[in-house]
């Protein structure tokens, strides 16, 4: 391993507040993009040089790129899938993907972007997913087929695919906490019908080392799983919400998700059991941090100091 100048986009984010302090810790130094004062002066307290910018300043994420040894890419427009238009989040992303892969063509340079597990259930729903699983196009899985091509234009390029729930006392504003918010407004915990759907599961610091294992060594056109459980019972989800809440718990009907989970009326039906056997034997990952239940049950998701 050689140390690298690497560039990361949502390095203030949630999974890049861990994968920048693992990426220090290995040596390598380190460029964030910041688009907010905010971000830029929580990115320099963490002892990481600050490029302002946005998803949208192509001409600046080319720069950054070719001035960087490789490019770790975090950032997502999520507050535009939280408003219902994941498909345009989806085609800022891939815009971004590619101005950033056109910067390092022929470089050989390693670029590890984010993609997410719960796109396997569409095509196979209640199948175990497998990193060579492969969907043929769609929101975020055009930039996921995008920079896999990369590989046969010069660039080390590899694909994290994330579970839908990333979780640890970082994580403020994903699924789970939208989940408790949700509970809370509502006064009752929710499962869908019997909510044996599973949902797979990482804590942030077993994933933020992956992306640094990644960037580091995986090979060109590689799909990665980054999974610790392989599948977590919704009912099971929604019960360790209650419990942490000191709510009831019950099942809603189909027809009733939507009332009491808004735009994750849906989602919270998708039945996403993956496999990560094939990146742990490759880049020997191996995640040692608690599971979702058992950091649930730590009980930081519930403090009102910290939601």
């Amino acid at each position: 391993m050689w140390i690298m100048r690497l560039f990361v986009t949502g390095a203030s984010g949630h999974i890049g507040s861990a994968v920048v302090p693992d990426l220090l810790a290995a040596g390598h130094t380190v460029v964030g993009l910041a688009r907010s004062e905010a971000s830029a002066a929580a990115l320099t307290a963490a002892g990481v040089a600050v490029r302002r910018g946005s998803l949208d300043d192509l001409d600046g994420l080319r720069e950054a790129a070719a001035g960087s040894d490789g490019v770790i890419h975090l950032a997502f427009k999520h507050e535009l899938t939280y408003a219902g238009e994941f498909a345009r989040a989806a085609e800022s992303d891939l815009r971004a993907v590619e101005a950033i892969g056109a910067a390092l063509e022929g470089s050989g340079k390693p670029f590890v972007i984010t993609s997410g597990t719960a796109l396997l259930a569409m095509a196979a729903p209640g199948r175990l997913g497998f990193e060579t699983d492969v969907l043929e196009r769609g929101p975020r899985v055009d930039s996921e087929n995008a920079v896999v091509a990369m590989a046969a234009r010069g660039v080390r390029s590899s694909v994290v695919r994330l579970p839908p729930t990333v979780h640890s006392s970082l994580d403020r504003h994903g699924f789970v906490p939208t989940l408790i918010a949700m509970a809370r407004k509502n006064g009752v915990s929710v499962y869908v019908g019997e909510g044996g759907n599973r949902w797979p599961a990482v804590h942030t610091l077993d994933a933020a080392r992956l992306y640094r294992l990644a960037v580091e060594s995986a090979p060109a056109g590689t799909r990665l799983h980054g999974v610790a459980e392989e599948g977590v019972a919704f009912r099971q989800v929604a019960e360790a919400i209650g419990g942490g809440l000191g709510l009831p718990v019950t099942s809603v009907s189909p027809d009733e998700a939507a009332k009491y989970l808004g735009f994750l009326g849906t989602f919270a039906q998708v039945d996403n059991p993956s496999s990560s056997a094939a990146t742990r034997a490759l880049l020997k990952w191996d995640p040692m941090r608690n599971g979702l239940l058992a950091d649930l049950a730590e009980g930081h998701y519930f403090t009102s100091s910290s939601r």
